[in-house]
C-alpha cells in the first residue's frame, strides 16, 4: 500500500470516530437537557403546591387569630365587669379590706429583731377581743403572728390594721378541723367566752375546748412548739373557798347551763397536762379572771359592757340579783402582759391572771355612771379625784337600776389570788380601774357612733 492511501485510510478512521463521539455527547446532552426541563417542571409544580398549602395556612391561622383575639377581648370584658360588681358589692357591704392594705401608708411601728430572736407564733382565736390586743403586742415587738379565726365572735375590724404587713397572715379557720402549719410557740385562746356567746351553741363550745384543744396540742407536738393554753376563772365555778387560788379544784355544776364553757376549759386543763406527761410537750396555762377594754362586744352579756352599752343610751342599768356578788375587773393591756411573760417563763402549772381588787356589781354600777353621766370630757385626774367616782351615784327620774331574777350558776364571789403570779412572772395589775374604764367608755361612745351613722346610711340608701 502506498504512503498516500495510507493517509487517506488514517483519515476517514478519524472522521468516522469523530462522528460517533459526536452522535454520543449529542444524545447525551439532550436525555440531560429533558431530564432537567423534567426536573424543573416538578419542581415548579410542587413549589406551586406548597405555595397554595402556604397561603391556606396563613389564612387559617389568620382566621384562628382573628378568633382567639376576639375570644381574649370577650374575657377581658368579662373580667372587667366581675371587677366592677366586686367592686360595688365591697361598697354596698363596707367590705373594703383590700383598699384599707393598698391606701395604708404606715403600720404600728415594730421592732426588727434578728433572726436567731425572730419567732413565728400562732393564735387561735385572733381576731377576737384578748387575740386583737395579743396580736398587736406580738407584732410590735417583732414577731411573725398567724391568726386563725372562725370569725364565730371574732371581727375583721378588731385585726384590720395590720391587714398587708409582712409579718401577719391571717387565717379563715375553724380549729375544731386540724391545721397544719409551722410555729414556735401557740397561744390557744379560740372559745366563746361570754355566757350569751358560749350557751348559743353549747355543742360548739364544747367541741372547741376539746377537739380544737386535741388539735392544737396535736400541732405543739409536732412541730415542737410551746403552747399556751387560755383556761379560765369559771373553772373554779360558784367557789366555796375565797380568794381562789390555783390549787383550788372548783365547785361547778356539770350539767347548769353554764357546764358547756366551765367543764369545756376543765376538760382542755386535763388535754393540757395529758399531752404534757405523755409527750412531754412545754405548756403554759392561765387562768383568766374577768377582762374588759376596747373592742369588746356591745352586745356580749357581760357586765362591763352592758352597763357602759346602757349608760351611754340612758338606758337603766340591768343587775341580776341583788346586786351584792363581787367581781374583779383587770384592763386587757395588763392581762396582755401576764400572757407574753407566763409564755416565756419556766413555769408550767396553771397559773391565775387578774385583778383582785373586788367590787360588788351595786358599786360596779355606780362607778360606770358617775362616769358616763358626770365626766363626758376626756378625765384627767390623780388619786384624790378617783374617790369622787367611788361615791353612790345620785339617780335622776331617768337614769336607774333595774333588778332582774339572779342567773342559774352565776358565780357569788369572785377574786384571784395573784400571789403566784408575782413571784413567778413578777406580773401585778397597773391600770386602775378608773383609768381603764374610761379609756373602754370612750371606745363604746366611738362604736356607737359609728353604728348609728352606718344605720342612718342604711335607711337613707
Amino acid at each position: 500500500m502506498t504512503l498516500p492511501r495510507v493517509f487517506y485510510v488514517l483519515f476517514l478512521f478519524v472522521i468516522f470516530t469523530l462522528t460517533i463521539v459526536f452522535t454520543n455527547y449529542h444524545n447525551l446532552s439532550s436525555k440531560h437537557r429533558f431530564d432537567d426541563d423534567n426536573q424543573h417542571e416538578q419542581h415548579r409544580s410542587k413549589n406551586e403546591i406548597d405555595s397554595d398549602i402556604i397561603d391556606n395556612d396563613i389564612g387559617n391561622r389568620h382566621q384562628n387569630n382573628t378568633k382567639l383575639m376576639g375570644t381574649i377581648e370577650k374575657l377581658h370584658n368579662e373580667i372587667e365587669q366581675l371587677r366592677l360588681r366586686l367592686e360595688q358589692i365591697e361598697t354596698k357591704n363596707n367590705f373594703q379590706s383590700s383598699k384599707i392594705v393598698t391606701n395604708r401608708k404606715f403600720f404600728q411601728k415594730t421592732k426588727l429583731l434578728p433572726y436567731s430572736e425572730k419567732k413565728r407564733i400562732l393564735i387561735t382565736g385572733g381576731a377576737g377581743f384578748v387575740g386583737s390586743h395579743l396580736l398587736d403586742r406580738l407584732l410590735s415587738d417583732g414577731h411573725e403572728v398567724i391568726v386563725a379565726d372562725n370569725f364565730y365572735t371574732g371581727r375583721r375590724s378588731n385585726i384590720e390594721h395590720w391587714l398587708g404587713h409582712p409579718n401577719f397572715e391571717l387565717l379563715h379557720h375553724d380549729i375544731v378541723n386540724p391545721l397544719y402549719v409551722e410555729v414556735d410557740e401557740i397561744y390557744h385562746l379560740a372559745s366563746p367566752a361570754s355566757p350569751p356567746h358560749y350557751m348559743m351553741n353549747a355543742v360548739k363550745t364544747i367541741k372547741t375546748n376539746t377537739m380544737g384543744t386535741i388539735n392544737m396540742l396535736g400541732l405543739a407536738k409536732r412541730v415542737g412548739a410551746r403552747i399556751l393554753v387560755a383556761s379560765t376563772s369559771e373553772i373554779y365555778g360558784d367557789p366555796d373557798v375565797h380568794p381562789q387560788s390555783e390549787s383550788y379544784w372548783g365547785n361547778v355544776n356539770p350539767i347548769g347551763p353554764r357546764s358547756c364553757y366551765d367543764e369545756g376549759k376543765r376538760v382542755a386543763e386535763a388535754l393540757t397536762y395529758a399531752y404534757a406527761k405523755q409527750e412531754n410537750l412545754s405548756v403554759r396555762v392561765a387562768r383568766i379572771f374577768n377582762t374588759y377594754g376596747p373592742r369588746m362586744h356591745a352586745n356580749d352579756g357581760r357586765v362591763v359592757s352592758n352597763f357602759i352599752s346602757q349608760a351611754i343610751q340612758s338606758k337603766p342599768l340591768s343587775i341580776y340579783g341583788n346586786g351584792n356578788q363581787t367581781r374583779s375587773f383587770q384592763y386587757i393591756s395588763d392581762l396582755i402582759e401576764g400572757l407574753v411573760r407566763l409564755m416565756e417563763s419556766n413555769y408550767s402549772r396553771p397559773i391565775n391572771l387578774g385583778n383582785p381588787d373586788e367590787y360588788t356589781i351595786q358599786k360596779f354600777a355606780d362607778i360606770v355612771l358617775n362616769l358616763v353621766h358626770r365626766d363626758n370630757e376626756k378625765i384627767q385626774h390623780n388619786k384624790d379625784d378617783d374617790n369622787r367616782f367611788m361615791q353612790p351615784y345620785s339617780y335622776h327620774h331617768h337614769h336607774h337600776i333595774e333588778y332582774l331574777p339572779a342567773k342559774q350558776d352565776d358565780p357569788r364571789r369572785r377574786r384571784p389570788d395573784i400571789k403566784l403570779a408575782l413571784q413567778i412572772l413578777h406580773w401585778y395589775p397597773n391600770i386602775t380601774l378608773i383609768d381603764g374604764l374610761a379609756k373602754t367608755i370612750d371606745y363604746f361612745r366611738l362604736e356607737l357612733k359609728r353604728s348609728l351613722e352606718e344605720r342612718k346610711k342604711t335607711i337613707l340608701n
